[in-house]
């Protein structure tokens, strides 16, 4: 049996003990591997990851709606306006070179009261008859030369025409934006514009050239009977005469 003084002694040795083990530090820890947290970190890294990946994609977005704006913008870098503008003038400065009669009111109102009157007087001189009739033959002449060089003027045109047409699909084939393919249209357009101005010329050339045929023809026949009027009122007329065939011996 332990003496109660050897008692004590080891309670205190084992209180100061259990002390000192309380109270130190622990140097020493094991590590531990949390999993869940690992699971959670890295499923935050991926979601960081993907929306990284979505601004970058909006990014190229909005660069190609830029890019695609500004082909929108671009214009057309084939243009017809001067070649089209050139025909044009060409067929209009023919039309202004009419001879004796041209394009006005007042001009072939002039002419129609002085060489295609409705009706000659019975006092005309046969030397403004004749005179008449010769301007008239003039005015028909030059109208039918007039309509031959706008003839020649629309057939040269059709080159140029047909150059400028194969510009333009070649050009609306390659264009990029919509201005681009719209400014092609418009261009198209004005070449089928300078077309009809073409065939409204010519039209215009062969009408006057016909219309000044039938008024040479139909002031041919008021001349005719103004002359053969005047044959018949000047003087004393046809007067019968005995004719002797043959000399009584």
């Amino acid at each position: 049996m332990i003496p109660l003084r050897y008692r004590a002694t080891l309670i205190a040795d084992a209180t100061m003990l259990s002390l000192v083990m309380v109270s130190a530090p622990a140097h020493a820890q094991i590590a531990v591997f949390d999993a869940t947290n690992f699971s959670q970190n890295v499923l935050t890294a991926a979601r960081e990851l993907q929306q990284v990946n979505n601004e970058i994609q909006s990014l190229e977005n909005q660069a190609t709606m830029l890019i695609n704006e500004a082909k929108n913008l671009a214009s057309l870098p084939y243009s017809s306006l001067a070649q089209l503008d050139q025909s044009v003038t060409q067929t209009q400065q023919l039309l202004s070179q009419a001879q004796n009669i041209g394009y006005d009111v007042t001009t072939i109102d002039q002419a129609f009261t002085q060489v295609y009157p409705q009706s000659y007087t019975s006092t005309t001189s046969s030397s403004q008859l004749e005179s008449d009739a010769q301007t008239r033959w003039e005015n028909a002449r030059a109208s039918y030369q007039d309509a031959m060089n706008v003839q020649a003027g629309v057939v040269q045109n059709l080159a140029t025409t047909h150059a400028q047409i194969d510009a333009l699909i070649s050009s609306s084939q390659s264009a990029e934006g919509a201005l681009q393919t719209s400014q092609a249209g418009n261009q198209m357009l004005a070449i089928q514009s300078g077309q009809l101005a073409d065939l409204t010329a010519l039209v215009a050339a062969q009408g006057r050239a016909q219309a000044l045929a039938g008024a040479s023809d139909a002031e041919a026949q008021e001349q005719a009977q103004a002359q053969l009027n005047q044959f018949l009122t000047t003087g004393a007329g046809y007067q019968p005469q005995p004719v002797e065939m043959f000399h009584q011996q």
